[in-house]
C-alpha cells in the first residue's frame, strides 16, 4: 500500500476517520474483487494528489467486517466520502477518476 493511503481497520475507523478534521475517502474493497483491483491505482494516484489535504483510505472488508456493516455496504468497491465525521457521498462500483474527484470537491465545498 502506497504511503499517502491510510489502512482504514475496524480498530481506528473512528479515530482516523470519524474524528479527522479532514475530508475523508474510504474504499471499501476486498484482494479477491476484480472491480476492486482495477479502482485501486485510481485511489492510489489521488492519495498522492491529495496528500495534506484529502485523508484517503482502504479498509479491506474480509478483515474488517464491523465497519462495512455499520454504513450498510452489500457491494464493492464502495467508496464513501466523510465530511465531519459524517457520511457526505457515497459510490458504488467502478467509476472513473472524474466522478471521485467531483464528489470529493462537492464535499469539501459543504
Amino acid at each position: 500500500m502506497s504511503e499517502a493511503l491510510l489502512e482504514v481497520t475496524d480498530q481506528n475507523f473512528d479515530a482516523e476517520v470519524l474524528n479527522s478534521a479532514k475530508t475523508v475517502l474510504v474504499d471499501f474493497w476486498a484482494p479477491w474483487c476484480g472491480p476492486c483491483r482495477a479502482i485501486a491505482p485510481v485511489i492510489e494516484e489521488l492519495a498522492g494528489e491529495w496528500a495534506g489535504t484529502v485523508v484517503v483510505g482502504k479498509c479491506n472488508v474480509d478483515d474488517n467486517p464491523v465497519t462495512p456493516g455499520k454504513f450498510g455496504i452489500r457491494a464493492i468497491p464502495t467508496l464513501i466520502i466523510f465530511k465531519n465525521g459524517a457520511v457526505a457521498e457515497q459510490i458504488t462500483g467502478l467509476v472513473q477518476k472524474g466522478k471521485i474527484k467531483d464528489a470529493v470537491e462537492a464535499a469539501n465545498s459543504k
